[in-house]
């Protein structure tokens, strides 16, 4: 890898009910803090980053849009009555949902909320929007498709029996995941569900689709591998190198998986075979707050891992796919 190359990674850190940022450049020698953006009263539980733009939720009820670059706060988004807790950001705009039950829609270049979204009676948890169509999941056991632009709510799709917590939406399809230990695979278009699956025995909190392939981690400490169009799962990543606690989060490319779990490991898997390749961070502590996140380099990912305790030094790593990781 070409040791020029770095990338922006905005991280919450172990002390996030600070509620500010650290922004750090990857690789450095040593990592070199840039910029802390201050200015929250409350804990930060949810980012979006793209290009030199952050968008962070807080606890105090607001989003902020922040530049990269200098660390200034370019708008504080009002309107929020509780935690934001989640958010997706698509070209200009943002949707934010909130534990206040709704969903926002802001332009972020000038800070105005253009539209709100009225109809989850809980918690708003998990939100997609593909810059046509918002989906949004919430404690109250429902996934709602919106049109954003007339603030109408197009399907609600009934079947979990539990909090709905992790979405992915491809635009054909959306894929929920619940407390309940199951996950739903729906039509976008008709509202109707297509698939459940099942086999998790507890919450599925991170998810990823790509080209009718999901990838979903759990809070049994396993992983499976699924193909959505036929309901049929593939592999399930476990075994003696298995993850001893929940995962937490995950990415894959067309060749591996990447998973963070609570017990303090990032793991790298074969895609395909299901086969465990290697530990890639193992924190002596155990702790939490890991993280997988995707740079814009097209054959390399960036790994970060935190002891949520304290007790160790955040570690950060730059892989490149273009070489045997075996």
């Amino acid at each position: 890898m070409n040791g020029q190359s770095f990338f922006f990674l905005a991280l919450l850190k172990s002390s996030c009910c600070q509620g500010h940022y650290e922004v750090l450049t990857v690789p450095l020698s040593p990592p070199q803090c840039l910029r802390t953006l201050v200015g929250h009263t409350g804990g930060v539980w949810s980012s979006q980053m793209r290009d030199n733009i952050i968008i962070s939720g807080s606890t105090d009820r607001t989003l902020k849009v922040w530049n990269a670059e200098t660390g200034e706060c370019i708008h504080t988004l009002y309107g929020h009555t509780s935690t934001v807790r989640c958010m997706h950001l698509h070209e200009k705009r943002v949707v934010s949902g909130s534990r206040d039950a709704t969903l926002r829609v802001w332009d972020i270049e000038t800070g105005q909320c253009l539209h709100v979204l009225m109809g989850h009676v809980a918690a708003v948890r998990c939100v997609q929007y593909d810059g046509r169509r918002v989906v949004s999941g919430a404690y109250d056991f429902m996934v709602k498709v919106w049109d954003p632009e007339t603030e109408t709510c197009l399907h609600t799709l009934q079947g979990h029996t539990n909090r709905v917590y992790s979405l992915q939406f491809d635009g054909v399809h959306v894929v929920s995941g619940s407390l309940d230990t199951s996950i739903r695979v729906w039509d976008v278009e008709t509202g109707n569900c297509i698939h459940t699956l099942t086999g998790h025995q507890s919450l599925t909190s991170g998810m990823e689709l790509k080209d009718n392939i999901l990838v979903s981690g759990n809070a049994d400490s396993t992983v499976k591998i699924w193909d959505i169009k036929t309901g049929q799962c593939l592999q399930t990543l476990q075994g003696p190198h298995k993850h001893q606690s929940a995962v937490t989060c995950l990415q894959f490319n067309k060749n591996f998986v990447i998973t963070s779990s609570d017990d303090g490991t990032v793991k790298l898997w074969d895609l395909k075979t299901g086969e465990f390749i290697r530990n890639l961070v193992t924190l002596e502590s155990g702790g939490s707050g890991g993280g997988v996140a995707h740079p814009r380099l097209q054959h390399q990912a960036g790994v970060r891992r935190g002891s949520r305790n304290g007790t160790e030094e955040t570690k950060l790593l730059v892989l490149d796919f273009d070489v045997d990781l075996k």
